[in-house]
């Protein structure tokens, strides 16, 4: 063998340096990107207006701030009542983001603004890890910038900080396998301990989604029965860390709300009553995990997305970069590399999630925590695509870009000279049997409400114009970061159009005309969730006319809750008395409200968004 001059091989030396060193710079720069374009999307689109919605939107909001008030961290509760069927960790969240920047539409949006833009930078580094830096950025964009992510957190649920611990417990679990990895017992307690975070944040498919799509992939990988498999998983003090976070919640909220340990496998028929009060673990595990999976919970106040709808609309919920979907299908899935190796998990994960769902009630954003997964292997497709899947991934764009700003342009045209009074639900319908489903109140919208959205459609219509450019002229990341610029607009523009939906979709009016008012007891007609909003803006308590269903029917019968539910001959006789009383009512409920108790004893105060507050004593 001849030797090596010194020089050849310092000069060697030196150019790895180099190139570790680019690396490593394009890797950092690729991470800031996506942390942007995250942060752009997620906290540009906190601030209010819009106002924090009615339903689910504000009763989380209000929630927290009970807790923060209350002191009581334990036992959420809405209007007094015990309120049993979820996690407390998004409310913990919402109550610290108080405690920090005080109680506002905005600071109630942090934590899963934050989140989004945590689960952005998470798959970033997986990528990283498992493929290339490059696939790191793209599979970033992807789950930073896609419809579905931004669409199911403009309402404060805690999906997308369980997507990000589900995704984590993955990625640590592949880790903790890896035989390059030299601290595999780190990440098996990672694992453990995004789980047990999990479980506060949605309960059992925390840890039913990482455990179901891990033992698929030991199964495929013939690892399932390996002794080393299991010693670099470390299970046992695994789960004491799971456990150390999650069983405390658990056993508390079980002491404080007894009885204990009902194993009732069946759902009561109304009518419900004080006697069949079973405490938080019956409601919590049996019916809202068990009994939810088989569609015999109580109550059935949800609907489900049909099967074929289910598994189509992820085209729609991972645009523009389903248009790239095809070259997934032309990966290699082989374990015999890291990156083989992560796509074999991914689609053991994405498989799970989906099928599971598919035998189970489901809405649209239950599929959220497949995102990451569909993500890295969207970004692995993305920076593979070459020849037909490259030309039919930028002709779809293309289409859909060049049809949609051809759309706007047709309907701006359409609505340019149309008046636009008051606000947009004058020019709405409304499909209550809708709103069961997330994009129930889709189906509201007609031609004519398009007159009230100019501004945010013409918006729109720029930010299609952009995807559309991207896609004719660039290529590769060019044309990536192009298509992320479309979704900033867009997004934004969808901020403006909410503005608009306020009035419609929220009560804030209401709440700010209450508060100006003489004081006096509040009445909301209907169930807690129809006006959850003016709880929120209004922090404080009201009778409800006929609403003792749906989510505070159950806790409405435990020991000690107070008395806030009335009937049609108790809310007579408080409105015919001396006192002040305000009432907020939908537009369907004034006239047999007015025919209950006399037209002339009702005297508007504010009336906003097909809804109204009327109060008893005009003076």
């Amino acid at each position: 063998a001849h030797p090596v001059p010194v020089g050849q091989t310092m000069e060697h030396t030196t150019s790895e340096r180099t190139e570790a060193a680019t690396a490593r710079s394009t890797a950092r720069r690729y991470e800031l990107i996506v942390v942007l374009v995250a942060a752009l999307i997620y906290l540009g689109t906190i601030v209010s207006p819009p106002a924090l919605m009615d339903d689910v939107d504000a009763v989380q909001a209000q929630i927290a701030r009970t807790m923060l008030d209350s002191g009581d961290f334990v036992t959420a509760k809405l209007d007094g009542i015990k309120y049993l069927e979820k996690s407390p960790l998004i409310y913990w969240m919402m109550a610290g983001s108080y405690a920090i920047f005080g109680v506002h539409d905005w600071s109630a949006r942090i934590p899963v603004a934050l989140s989004s833009i945590f689960l952005a930078w998470l798959v970033f580094r997986m990528g990283l890890w498992a493929f290339s830096a490059k696939v790191g950025l793209y599979s970033g964009l992807v789950v930073g910038s896609c419809i579905g992510l931004f669409l199911f957190t403009r309402i404060q649920i805690p999906d997308v900080t369980l997507t990000a611990t589900i995704a984590l417990a993955l990625w640590s679990f592949l880790r903790a396998l890896d035989e390059e990895e030299p601290h595999p017992r780190n990440w098996a307690w990672l694992m453990c301990a995004a789980m047990g975070t999990g479980l506060l944040l949605k309960g059992l498919i925390a840890l039913l989604f990482p455990l179901a799509a891990g033992f698929l992939y030991l199964i495929f990988t013939r690892q399932l029965f390996s002794k080393k498999t299991w010693q670099r998983l470390h299970p046992f003090t695994g789960t004491l860390i799971a456990l150390a976070i999650a069983a405390p919640w658990h056993v508390l909220a079980t002491l404080r709300n007894p009885p204990y340990f009902d194993l009732t496998f069946r759902a009561e028929p109304k009518p419900f009553s004080t006697a069949d009060y079973r405490g938080f673990f019956w409601f919590y595990f049996m019916n809202e995990h068990v009994l939810r999976f088989l569609n015999r919970r109580w109550p059935i106040d949800y609907n489900t997305v049909p099967r074929a709808l289910f598994w189509i609309f992820h085209l729609l919920w991972l645009f523009p970069w389903s248009a790239f979907i095809a070259g997934v299908f032309g990966l290699t899935y082989k374990p015999d590399t890291r990156a083989g190796r992560m796509r074999l998990l991914c689609l053991c994960w994405v498989g799970f999630v989906l099928v599971f769902f598919t035998f189970s009630t489901t809405q649209e954003y239950y599929s959220m925590p497949c995102y990451p997964a569909l993500a890295l292997l969207l970004g692995c497709a993305m920076a593979e695509l070459n020849g037909r899947s490259a030309r039919f991934g930028r002709w779809a764009l293309i289409a859909v870009t060049g049809l949609a700003a051809v759309a706007v342009t047709v309907i701006l045209l359409h609505v340019q000279s149309m008046p636009a009074e008051g606000d947009i639900s004058h020019a709405l319908t409304s499909n209550p049997d809708a709103y069961t489903l997330s994009l129930g109140h889709m189906e509201d919208l007609t031609l004519d409400s398009f007159a009230y959205l100019r501004l945010p459609l013409g918006i729109a219509g720029i930010a299609f114009l952009i995807g559309l450019y991207a896609a004719i002229r660039w290529r590769g990341t060019r044309l990536y970061l192009g298509l992320a610029a479309m979704m900033i607009v867009f997004f934004h523009a969808a901020r403006i159009a909410m503005i608009t939906f306020d009035p419609y979709l929220g009560s804030k009016p209401l709440a700010e005309a209450i508060a100006a008012a003489p004081a006096g007891e509040l009445i909301v007609d209907d169930q807690y969730y129809a006006f959850s909003s003016v709880f929120f803006h209004t922090n404080r308590t009201a009778l409800l006319l006929n609403g003792r269903v749906n989510n505070l029917e159950y806790g409405s019968y435990a020991p000690g809750a107070p008395e806030v539910f009335i009937d049609d001959a108790g809310f007579a006789q408080r409105w015919g008395s001396d006192q002040r009383y305000y009432l907020c009512v939908e537009e369907p409920r004034v006239a047999p409200i007015e025919k209950l108790v006399g037209k002339p004893s009702m005297h508007l105060i504010k009336a906003s968004g097909g809804k109204f507050v009327f109060t008893n004593h005009a003076d």
